[in-house]
C-alpha cells in the first residue's frame, strides 16, 4: 500500500527506478544460488575490472527469454559466457538484458560476466554509495566500498534486489598490490602471489548474504584474532585493523565487542554466522554492517559520535561505542533478517537502534536504557513516513532508525514482560533465520507471539508522519482525554503521572476518568517510554 508522504515532495519514479526496485519478468524466473566474484581495483586510475560467475536455478516453467543483470554505468559489461558459449546482451542504461538460448538452460546453471570501467565514487561514504578511494593517516592507499542505499550494482554485475540472496553464499577474490592486504566476507581461503606484483586474496562466505553486504577492504592491515564462547560454542573472532591501530583495537575494540556480543546473544539469540566467523575491519568511513566483515571507522572511543559525545544528552550514550553496537546488531537484523524491499529498512535500523538501548540497559540498568531512548526521541524529524514506496528502490524517512526503534520500545513497554519480549526477539531470528521479510510479516509475528494486536501502532508510526497528541482537560474532578493528529483507529495505551503510572486507554474519542483533586500534580506528564505529544484542550 502506498501512503501519502505529508510535507514532503514525492519523487516521480522513473522507468529505471521501477526496473531496479521491482520483481520484473526478467528477474522472477531465476533464483541466485552462489556468487563467485573477482575484482581488481586500480588505485591510480580509480578503475576496476573483474568478473562474476553467478550460479542460479530456473524456478518457473514458463519465463522470459531474457535475464536482467544490473550494473551501474559508467561500468560496462565486456562479455558474457554460459557453458563456454558467448552470450548476446543489450543495455538499457543501468539494466542489462542477457539473451539466454533455451538449449543452454538446465535446472541449475552458471553464467560468467566480465566487466570493467570507472565505478561511481562515494564522496560521502557510506551514505551516497560507491567505491571509496582513500588514504590512511600515513598517506597510504586505502580502498573500500559501501553501497547499501543504491545497491551492489554500483560495483559488480548482479541481481540488485534485496528479495533474492545467493542461497549458498559467495566467494570473493580480491586482487591487490602485493604490499597491501585485502579483506572480505567470511573466511580467508587462500592468498596467491601473482607474477604482476599483486596478490589474490580469496574469501568465502557460506551463509546467504544480501547484495550490499558483500564488500572488500584493501589497506595496510594486521589481524588480531581470538575467540568467544557463545551460545553455539566457540566463535572465531578476527579484527583486521590498520597497523597503527593495534593498541587501540586491543584496549578498546576487542573489549567493547565482547561485551556487546554477550548482550546481543542474550536478547537476539546466537550470533547468526558461526560458520563464517565474526570479523570487524577498519574502514575509511564511519561504519557499515557488511556481513561477517563489519566496517568500523569511528574514533576508538565510547560515545555516539567520533568526538565521544552523546546525542541523547543523557550521558548514557557515553557508556558504549555506538558504532560497534549498532553495526554488530545488524548481523541479526539486516544480515540474518533482511528487508525484502529497502522501503522496509526500518526492520534493520529500528532493531539495531533497539540494540543500543538494550546493551546500555544491560550495563547500567533498564532505567538508563529508557532514558537513553527518550533522549533520542527529540532527533525524530517526521519529514515523511518511515516506510517508503515499494517496488521503486525507494528508502523511506531517515527516521527509520529512531522511530523504528521507538516502535519496538513502545511495544516492549506495553507488553510489560521482558521474558516474553526477549522470546519474541530471539524467535524472530530463529524463525526467520537467513530469510528476507516484509513489515507485514514482522508485524504479524509480533502480534501473534505477544497476543496483542499492534496494527494501530505500526500504521501510525511507520505509515504516517503524524505524531499522536494526547489532548486533555480537567474539570470538576474529571480527567478527560483523547488522541488527535492520528489515525481514526489509533488506541495505544499510555501511562501518566495523574493516573499513578497505570495504563489508560485513549482513543480518538473523548474518555473520562474520575480523579480526586488532591491526587493531581500541577502538570500532567506522559511516561517517558511513549512517543506522544501532550496538549491541554481549550
Amino acid at each position: 500500500m502506498v501512503y501519502a508522504q505529508e510535507n514532503s515532495t514525492l519523487h516521480i519514479p522513473t522507468k529505471q527506478d521501477s526496473l531496479n526496485g521491482s520483481v520484473t519478468p526478467e528477474r522472477i524466473w531465476w533464483d541466485i544460488l552462489h556468487y563467485d566474484l573477482t575484482i581488481k581495483p586500480d588505485y591510480d586510475s580509480k578503475t576496476i575490472s573483474g568478473k562474476n560467475t553467478i550460479e542460479y536455478k530456473v524456478v518457473t516453467k514458463k519465463h522470459s527469454d531474457l535475464m536482467q543483470i544490473d550494473l551501474v554505468v559508467p561500468l560496462k559489461i565486456d562479455s558474457i559466457f554460459q557453458k563456454g558459449k558467448k552470450i548476446d546482451y543489450t543495455q538499457d542504461e543501468n539494466i542489462w538484458y542477457v539473451k539466454l538460448p533455451k538449449n543452454l538452460l538446465s535446472k541449475k546453471n552458471k553464467i560468467t560476466i566480465y566487466y570493467s570501467g570507472k565505478p561511481t565514487e562515494s564522496i560521502k561514504p557510506p551514505w551516497d554509495g560507491g567505491l571509496v578511494w582513500a588514504k590512511d593517516s600515513l598517506n597510504r592507499p586505502w580502498i573500500s566500498v559501501a553501497c547499501q542505499y543504491k545497491g551492489a550494482s554500483l560495483w559488480y554485475p548482479c541481481k540488485n534486489a534485496l528479495y533474492d540472496e545467493p542461497d549458498k553464499g559467495g566467494r570473493i577474490n580480491i586482487i591487490a598490490p602485493e604490499n597491501l592486504i585485502a579483506v572480505s566476507n567470511g573466511r580467508l581461503l587462500s592468498t596467491i602471489k601473482n607474477a604482476d606484483n599483486t596478490s589474490t586474496y580469496s574469501w568465502e562466505v557460506k551463509n546467504p548474504i544480501n547484495h550490499y553486504g558483500i564488500t572488500f577492504y584493501i589497506g595496510n592491515y594486521i589481524n588480531l584474532n581470538g575467540s568467544f564462547n557463545g551460545e553455539k560454542g566457540k566463535l572465531t573472532m578476527n579484527y583486521w585493523v590498520l597497523d597503527y591501530n593495534k593498541e587501540k583495537a586491543e584496549k578498546h575494540m576487542i573489549p567493547e565487542v565482547n561485551t556487546t556480543l554477550k548482550s546481543l546473544e542474550n536478547w537476539y539469540g546466537p550470533f547468526p554466522f558461526y560458520e563464517d566467523g565474526f570479523k570487524m575491519v577498519d574502514a575509511p568511513y564511519i561504519g557499515m554492517e557488511h556481513q561477517s566483515a563489519i566496517a568500523y571507522g569511528s574514533s576508538y572511543k565510547k560515545g555516539t559520535n567520533k568526538k565521544g559525545g552523546d546525542i541523547s544528552n543523557t550521558g548514557w550514550g557515553k557508556k558504549t561505542d555506538k558504532i560497534i553496537v549498532h553495526e554488530m546488531a545488524h548481523e541479526w537484523f539486516g544480515n540474518n533478517i533482511t528487508a525484502s524491499d529497502i522501503a522496509d529498512r526500518w526492520i534493520q535500523e529500528g532493531f539495531a537502534g533497539l540494540a543500543e538501548e538494550l546493551v546500555i540497559a544491560d550495563l547500567c540498568g533498564k532505567q538508563a536504557g529508557n532514558e537513553f531512548m527518550n533522549g533520542r526521541f527529540r532527533t525524530i524529524e517526521n519529514d515523511k513516513p518511515v516506510i517508503g514506496r515499494y517496488g521503486i528502490n525507494e528508502d523511506g524517512s531517515s527516521d527509520n532508525y529512531i522511530k523504528g526503534w521507538a516502535v519496538m520500545h513502545m511495544i516492549r513497554t506495553i507488553i510489560n514482560d521482558d521474558a516474553k519480549f526477549r522470546a519474541i526477539l530471539r524467535g524472530l531470528n530463529h524463525d526467520f533465520h537467513n530469510k528476507v521479510v516484509t513489515t507485514n510479516e514482522i508485524e504479524t509475528y509480533i502480534n501473534e507471539k505477544s497476543g496483542i494486536n499492534f496494527k494501530y501502532l505500526f500504521d501510525q508510526y511507520l505509515r504516517t508522519n503524524k505524531v499522536p497528541i494526547l489532548e486533555y482537560k480537567y474539570e470538576n474532578d474529571e480527567f478527560s482525554y483523547r488522541y488527535s493528529n492520528c489515525n481514526q483507529d489509533f488506541s495505544m495505551p499510555i501511562k501518566t503521572n495523574w493516573t499513578k503510572g497505570n495504563l489508560i486507554y485513549p482513543t480518538a474519542s473523548w474518555k473520562s476518568l474520575k480523579l480526586e483533586n488532591r491526587d493531581i500534580p500541577d502538570d500532567l506528564k506522559i511516561d517517558l517510554n511513549f512517543y506522544v505529544k501532550l496538549q491541554k484542550a481549550p
